[in-house]
């Protein structure tokens, strides 16, 4: 196990102690949560790149890292009602209907280029940046509504662009 690995388990571990400080109203700790969770996944990134510890481990467990950590964001701020229902329910629908889409052409046996595009980068930077605001200012509704509009907007964007590419890889 090497340390990109150690530091994305760990990230994995800061999911349900974020999930815990959002749940006993201990916002600003969530928001460090966040914050500290973030920079495991730039660390262990940049550690894999520059000392060559790239692994195959690695390369499953960091995207899962961070769909539950966006996934536990948006659930609990839809719960305690920062951010619309509507809006988790969009971003969570996106990301199983791509591992719906995954499975797809996995069982049609066609080749799984699985790469983020840069719309899907885009969309999760905005996701991420929203659920930052969301902490750090939840009662600003007039800051938080250009965020959930963005948010909104590019999900849907790459949710039609993975659909996409999708179904160009079917027709290969």
């Amino acid at each position: 196990m090497n340390i990109p690995n150690l530091l994305t388990l760990f990230r994995i571990l800061l999911v349900p102690l974020f999930v815990i400080f959002l749940i006993y109203g201990h916002t600003f700790y969530a928001l460090l949560t966040f914050v500290l969770a973030g920079i495991t996944d730039a660390l262990d990134g940049l550690i894999a790149r520059v000392f060559n510890q790239k692994t195959l481990l690695g390369a499953y467990l960091d995207p899962i890292a961070d769909k539950l950590l966006l996934s536990a964001s948006y659930i609990m701020l839809a719960v305690i009602g920062v951010l619309p229902a509507w809006l988790t329910v969009l971003v969570l629908s996106r990301d199983i209907f791509i591992l719906i889409g995954i499975a797809v052409l996995f069982a049609n046996h066609r080749p799984l280029e699985i790469k983020p595009t840069i719309l899907g980068k885009v969309s999760t930077f905005i996701q991420i940046s929203t659920v930052v605001v969301a902490l750090a200012i939840p009662s600003l509704q007039p800051v938080l509504a250009p965020s959930i509009y963005l948010t909104t907007i590019f999900t849907l964007i790459s949710g039609f662009h993975y659909t996409y590419i999708g179904i160009r890889q079917m027709g290969d």
